[in-house]
């Protein structure tokens, strides 16, 4: 995937320059002018560039002579994920993201992503995977690598992949590790910030440790699922049931070998011959309304089934999402030689 900047070309640009830069595009020759701020001006293609040598511009003319001054973008800071799907259908390929100043942030992709969904990301990485050693003795969890990349990054780029660009991991065991590995997400045209949990906050306490979301809604995830999980139908669920908090839940069957009788008082009132029962396990993934935070203590131990329970009391609605696909928790040494053999066959 290309780094969004390459896409930027600053007014003033020759028309000459600008088609050398729309060749190295190739399939996705589109580019935006800005100004030294970057903030957006217009856009430009080959076809903008072909009408203007039909109208007898010239290749040493800037770029502003011949530029859509009207473009199609999204506000990164205000947007409906339902326009977001209208334009991916009406292939509306390459969007500029811009922020209120009109700076272009980062760029839409479709050729690369699968949606643009207007969600925070906080993944939940400081734990020091005691099931696993001695692997995580020297190497946290998140960066035990399965195939040619860790665990955790197989994760942020599935994330990355349906728009989610907002990332907050919290860390404590050998957390340099992971702040090092991945950065501040810049080379991934992602925002990635670390929360440092000194003592340890359960699933859900560092979500207390953090006063800069972005959006009104937030995705918590534990850092060593891999799952093929479709996260724009999971937020298009979330917002169709009006739901104030969701998780994604894994069907688990139970084979019952025998008959199963039906009782009242001592009496059999049906049997089933060999039954099979679907219970439902909380999948590590969780979707919420910003507000819900605000039920989470101060930098206080506090889990994600504290918070469903809360919520619950409180008459709030939390609903599942149960998902059928791929899913796997790296918890232990057969789970990790489970996911080297997975991945050969998966595209996660």
């Amino acid at each position: 995937m290309r780094h969004f900047k390459e896409h930027l070309i600053e007014t003033g640009t020759t028309i000459k320059e600008a088609l050398i830069i729309l060749d190295k595009l190739a399939k996705d020759a589109v580019t935006f002018v800005v100004n030294k701020e970057d903030k957006l001006l217009g856009s430009l293609t080959d076809g903008d560039v072909r009408r203007g040598l039909i109208n007898d511009v010239q290749t040493d003319q800037p770029v502003d002579d011949i530029i859509q001054s009207d473009p199609k973008f999204i506000r990164k800071s205000n947007y409906d994920i339902e326009k977001v799907i209208e334009y991916r259908e009406k292939n509306f390929k390459i969007l500029p993201i811009l922020d209120e100043e009109d700076r272009v942030t980062n760029v839409l992709n479709f050729n690369y992503l699968k949606s643009y969904l207007p969600v925070d990301v906080v993944v939940m990485a400081g734990g020091k995977g005691t099931r696993l050693r001695p692997l995580t003795e020297d190497t946290p969890k998140p960066l035990l690598e399965v195939g040619d990349k860790p665990i955790l990054e197989h994760n942020i780029q599935r994330l990355s992949e349906y728009g989610m660009d907002d990332f907050w991991i919290s860390v404590n065991y050998l957390g340099e590790q992971i702040e090092d590995y991945f950065g501040n997400g810049n080379r991934k045209n992602l925002q990635i910030e670390y929360v440092w949990e000194e003592t340890p906050l359960g699933t859900a306490g560092a979500l207390s440790k953090i006063d800069n979301f972005r959006h009104d809604y937030i995705l918590l995830t534990n850092s060593d699922i891999l799952t093929n999980l479709n996260y724009e139908e999971f937020f298009l669920e979330f917002l169709d049931q009006n739901a104030d908090f969701g998780v994604v839940t894994i069907p688990y069957k139970v084979d019952v070998p025998y008959a199963v009788l039906e009782t009242s008082n001592g009496h059999v009132m049906n049997f089933k011959e060999k039954p099979t029962y679907t219970y439902y396990s909380n999948g590590g993934i969780y979707l919420m309304k910003r507000e819900v935070v605000d039920y989470i203590p101060k930098s206080k131990f506090y889990d994600t089934t504290d918070l469903m329970k809360e919520l619950i009391e409180d008459g709030k609605k939390v609903f599942s999402y149960p998902h059928s696909g791929y899913w796997l928790d790296v918890g232990k040494h057969e789970d990790f030689e489970k996911a080297q053999e997975d991945i050969k066959h998966l595209k996660i």
